[in-house]
């Protein structure tokens, strides 16, 4: 279990690095475009797989998306604890918004929708709630994830249910399945 737990955070390390160089080139003036960079790994899976037939590609295609979505939500909910540190608080007093105003909902700099429970729980934090909120917060985040990694394994499982084991063998190695 340790090492699941190692190896998905080293994928969802490798996916923010990815994901976190590209939106720095985007505040920089640069042209991130995540469907573009999404579609750069399929091609790179699909050539991985050696899939030839389009027919068998589209089906390969739609359970990798599957897979690739359930990563990035869990990837997501991680993303706040390990690069945001207190609720995304950054040096300026913008407190991590995405305008200098403060009055837009701050954005998840890598990519998906904010987890909002671990909002609430930031929230929490920075209202320096009773421990008893607090606790209640955080078995929310963990029931959450929890159910992120079942969706994640259950999106690994079908994909390998597809794959013949040369394939899968692949798939281990570029870290689509374990």
């Amino acid at each position: 279990m340790k090492s699941l737990k190692s190896l998905v955070a080293l994928l969802g390390c490798v996916t923010l690095f990815s994901l976190s160089a590209g939106n720095a080139s985007a505040q920089r003036g640069g042209n991130f475009d995540p469907a573009q960079f999404r579609q750069m790994r399929m091609d790179g899976y699909r050539e991985s797989l050696e899939v030839t037939d389009d027919a068998e590609w589209k089906v390969l295609e739609t359970a990798i998306g599957k897979v690739m979505d359930a990563q990035q939500d869990m990837v997501t909910g991680m993303a706040r604890g390990m690069f945001g540190g207190r609720g995304g608080q950054r040096r300026g007093g913008n407190n991590g918004d995405t305008n200098n105003g403060g009055n837009q909902p701050r954005r998840n700099p890598f990519g998906g929708t904010p987890d909002p429970d671990s909002e609430a729980l930031q929230a929490a934090i920075d209202a320096k709630a009773p421990a008893a909120e607090l606790k209640a917060k955080m078995e929310k985040v963990r029931t959450s994830a929890k159910a992120k990694e079942a969706k994640y394994a259950a999106a690994q499982e079908d994909l390998k249910k597809l794959l013949s084991a040369r394939q899968e063998a692949i798939a281990i190695t570029v870290g689509l399945v374990r």
